[in-house]
């Protein structure tokens, strides 16, 4: 197994013009999250492989109709890219790795290639804020965002380290809460958009108490996966 708990000091400063990406609904990454993924299909076995030969960069993007099955589908602007920080392969051949967050990144273009998975053409100048990570969040409502979010692990019956999060530094609890919550897809795409904390902030705390309402209205979706876990 391959673990990098640390990785070199400017690591961050060198990103590739050239992503390869792994589209998936409901999923995205950002800066200094980990996001733990389970790989089993031929090409992306392949992603990872070549990734973890070169600079282990990979790229989260979602499609952009989540319902779109398709071999190539359409996918949104904005990505986030991350570093392969874990690695393990399973008697089944299979691989379970974990990205850390680096940056977000625009799609200038998807490229032509000879791969079986994607790959585009990056621009990371619009997120350079990115290789900073915030961990304060001036002007976020905190009070307001760990009520409503007590009040929506509780109904959704997610499992959850309620002393971690109250522990938490504001930025990385935002961070964290937007990879692992079960919003939808345009939701979470509107987290990894946000402008800066203090908006990804005011997003989190209005879904968190949207979905609040549309539960306790009967209107709700059940969110509960046992593979969302809070820590």
């Amino acid at each position: 197994m391959v673990d990098d708990k640390e990785q070199d000091e400017g690591t961050v400063d060198v990103l590739p013009a050239r992503v390869p990406v792994f589209p998936l609904s409901g999923v995205v990454l950002l800066p200094d999250a980990k996001l733990p993924l389970n790989i089993f299909e031929p090409r992306y076995l392949d992603m990872v492989r070549d990734a973890m030969a070169g600079d282990r960069i990979i790229g989260m993007i979602q499609p952009l109709k989540p319902d779109d099955d398709g071999g190539n589908p359409t996918l949104y602007g904005i990505g986030g890219a991350g570093r392969i920080t874990a690695f393990e392969e399973t008697e089944d051949k299979r691989f379970q790795i974990t990205l850390t967050g680096l940056s977000r990144f625009a799609v200038i273009e998807e490229l032509p290639t000879t791969t079986r998975y994607r790959q585009v053409a990056a621009d990371w100048d619009r997120f350079a804020a990115d290789r900073w990570a915030e961990d304060e969040a001036p002007g976020v409502d905190r009070n307001r965002l760990l009520t409503a979010l007590r009040a929506y692990l509780e109904m959704a019956k997610i499992p959850a380290e309620w002393e971690a999060i109250v522990g938490a530094e504001t930025g990385p609890l935002i961070t964290s809460l937007a990879v692992i919550c079960p919003f939808g897809p345009s939701e979470k795409q509107a987290l990894l958009e946000a402008h800066d904390l203090f908006e990804r902030g005011r997003i989190m705390t209005a879904l968190v108490e949207m979905s609040l309402l549309q539960r306790a209205s009967g209107g709700g979706h059940d969110d509960n996966d046992d593979n969302h876990r809070i820590h």
